[in-house]
C-alpha cells in the first residue's frame, strides 16, 4: 500500500498554492528551459539525474520545486519556504504533498506540469499524483495512481472535439480526462474503483480552478446506475494480468478480472449510459485466440443498437506483453522476480489458449434516430496521434452526411478532395502507365490506399465544382467503359473515402 495519506483537499490552501506556483513560473516550458530538452526526455523515461545536474545547486522557486515536485527528491526546509511564501511548508504538508524530515522536505507525490492544446487553445495544468518508480526507486505499490503516462495522453489526444452537456469519465485516476471533458462540457461525473484516486481528482481539479467535476466512488457503471450522458470516456485498467497469488494487481492498470473481461465489459456496459447521439470513447486490449481474432471478440462485445469504429493499433505476442508490463511495475529483467513474474504471465495465457494480444481504440455512439450506419473494425499502424480527435470527429461528420444519401444523393453531391491527400504513380521501366497508383494522407491515419485509373481519375477531378455523377459519366467515356457499370464500381468505394478523410462535401 502507499505510504502517504492522502487527505481531503482544503480548497483555501489549493488556491494559495496555485498562487505560489504561478508566481515561481512552474510551468513545463520553464522547466525544460531550466534543465534542457535532453534531461527532460530523459525525465519522461524515468532518468531523473540528468535534469538534477543541470538544476546543480540553484536555490531559486522553480528549481526547488522542480526538484521536490518535478523530479521527486528532497529539498531544503528553508528553500521550499521561500519558493512557497503564502503556502507555506505546513501547507503544503496538510495538503499530503510533502513531508518534514528535519530540515528536509521530502516530497509524499508528485506535482507536475502539464500542456494541453485543443480547439479553445493552450492550457497548462498542475497535476498531482503519486510518486512514480523513479522517484520511490523501486516497484510501484499496488495503489499507486498514476500521473499522466502515455495511455492517457492518447486517449486525450483522441477525444472528439464536439461540445455537449454531461460527460463519465470511468477510472478517473488522478482526474485528467475528467479535466479535459470539462473544457467541452458543462458537468463530468469522475468514477474510481480508488478513493485515493479521487481524491487525486478532486485536488487537481482545485489546484487548477476547475469546476463542473463530481467524483463518486464505484466500479464501472455501478456509481451512475439509470443515468446517460452525451460522452464517455475511459481508459479502464486494461491490462491482462494473471489473477494468481504473487502477482502484483496494481489498481491504476489492472481491473481485477481474468484475461480481457474488464474491457469487454466496459464497451458491452456502456450503451445503456449513452443519450441519444451520446459518443463513447476508451482504450483496450483484446485477446487472440485459436478459435476467436481480437476484432471479432471486440465485434462480439458491442450492443448492436450503436455505431461503433473499432481502431486495432498494435499487436503484441504473449512474451512481448508479459515483458511490457512486467517492466512497467518496475521488476527489473535479470532478476528473479523477474523471470516469475513472466512464467506466471505465460502459463495465464496457455491456460486460455492466447496467440497474441491486440491494442487499441473504441469509438462507440448511439444513433440519434433508426438503426446504427457505422461498423468499422479495422487495423491501422499509421498516423500520428496529435490530431486523432479533430479526424475522427470530421470524418463522422461527412459519414453522417453520406449515410443519409443513396446512391443517387450521393451522385448529386460536390465533393472536394482532402488537403493532405497526395498521390504517387509507379511505373515499370519502359512503361507508359502506371502499374501502382496509391492515395496517401498525410495527416489522421495516414492511411495508404491502392486505387485503380478509374478511381483515382474521379479523386483528382474532384475539385469542388462538379457533382460526383457527370464526372463519373466522363470518366466513364474517357476510358471507353460503361458508365452505370462504372457508377456502381465507384460510388461504394467514395463512400469509404468520404469516411476515412480521403474525400470531404462541398457546402451549398
Amino acid at each position: 500500500m502507499n505510504g502517504a495519506v492522502l487527505p481531503e483537499p482544503d480548497p483555501t490552501l489549493c488556491r494559495l498554492l496555485a498562487d505560489d506556483l504561478r508566481a515561481a513560473g512552474y510551468d513545463s516550458l520553464a522547466l525544460r528551459g531550466a534543465w534542457g530538452a535532453r534531461a527532460d526526455d530523459a525525465v519522461a523515461r524515468g532518468l531523473l539525474e540528468p535534469a538534477m545536474r543541470a538544476l546543480g545547486d540553484r536555490r531559486d522557486p522553480l528549481a526547488v520545486l522542480g526538484r521536490l515536485w518535478g523530479l521527486g527528491r528532497a529539498v531544503p526546509r528553508d528553500d521550499l519556504a521561500d519558493a512557497l511564501p503564502t503556502t507555506g511548508v505546513t501547507g503544503a504538508v496538510s495538503l499530503g504533498l510533502a513531508i518534514e524530515d528535519d530540515d528536509l522536505v521530502r516530497p509524499a507525490v508528485l506535482v507536475r506540469p502539464q500542456a494541453i492544446a485543443d480547439p479553445d487553445g493552450d492550457e497548462e495544468w498542475w497535476i498531482a499524483s503519486d510518486l512514480d518508480e523513479a522517484a520511490l526507486g523501486g516497484p510501484l505499490p499496488e495503489d499507486h495512481v498514476l500521473g499522466v503516462g502515455g495511455a492517457s495522453q492518447t486517449l486525450a489526444r483522441l477525444q472528439l472535439t464536439w461540445r455537449a452537456r454531461t460527460a463519465l469519465d470511468i477510472g478517473t485516476g488522478c482526474g485528467i480526462q475528467a479535466l479535459r471533458l470539462r473544457r467541452l462540457v458543462s458537468r463530468v461525473i469522475a468514477t474510481d474503483i480508488s478513493e485515493r484516486a479521487l481524491r487525486f481528482t478532486r485536488l487537481n481539479a482545485l489546484l487548477n480552478g476547475v469546476e463542473g467535476i463530481e467524483t463518486r466512488l464505484g466500479s464501472l457503471f455501478e456509481p451512475v446506475a439509470g443515468e446517460t450522458f452525451d460522452r464517455v470516456a475511459s481508459n479502464p485498467p486494461f491490462v491482462i494480468t494473471p489473477r494468481v497469488a504473487g502477482v502484483p494487481a496494481y489498481e491504476y492498470r489492472d481491473g481485477g478480472l481474468e484475461g480481457d473481461a474488464l474491457v469487454a465489459a466496459v464497451i458491452g456496459g456502456v450503451g445503456d449510459h449513452l443519450a441519444p447521439g451520446g459518443v463513447a470513447q476508451s482504450l483496450g486490449n483484446w485477446e487472440y485466440r485459436a478459435d476467436e481474432g481480437g476484432l471479432d471478440r471486440v465485434k462480439a462485445w458491442v450492443d448492436p443498437a450503436l455505431d461503433a469504429w473499432v481502431i486495432e493499433r498494435e499487436v503484441l505476442d504473449p512474451l512481448a506483453y508479459a515483458e511490457l508490463w512486467v517492466r512497467d511495475g518496475g521488476t527489473l529483467p535479470g532478476t528473479p522476480a523477474y523471470a516469475r513474474l513472466i512464467d506466471a504471465w505465460l502459463d495465464d495465457f496457455d491456460r486460455r489458449g492466447v496467440s497474441a494480444i491486440g491494442f487499441g481504440y473504441v469509438l462507440l455512439r448511439r444513433p440519434l434516430a433508426g438503426a446504427p450506419t457505422l461498423a468499422r473494425y479495422e487495423r491501422v499502424a499509421g498516423g500520428g496521434e496529435e490530431a486523432f480527435g479533430p479526424h475522427l470527429a470530421a470524418c463522422l461528420e461527412e459519414h453522417d452526411r453520406a449515410a443519409l444519401l443513396d446512391d443517387e444523393g450521393l451522385a448529386a453531391a460536390t465533393l472536394r478532395v482532402a488537403p493532405d491527400i497526395t498521390e504517387a504513380r509507379h511505373h515499370r521501366p519502359g512503361e507508359e502507365s502506371p502499374s501502382v497508383i496509391e492515395l496517401r494522407q498525410g495527416g489522421g491515419f495516414g492511411r495508404t490506399i491502392e486505387v485503380d485509373p478509374a478511381l483515382a481519375a474521379l479523386v483528382g477531378a474532384c475539385d469542388g465544382d462538379l457533382s460526383v455523377g457527370p464526372l463519373i459519366g466522363a470518366i466513364a467515356e474517357l476510358l471507353d467503359v460503361d458508365a452505370d457499370a462504372l457508377r456502381a464500381d465507384l460510388l461504394p468505394r467514395v463512400r469509404e473515402l468520404i469516411v476515412t478523410g480521403f474525400l470531404f462535401f462541398v457546402d451549398g
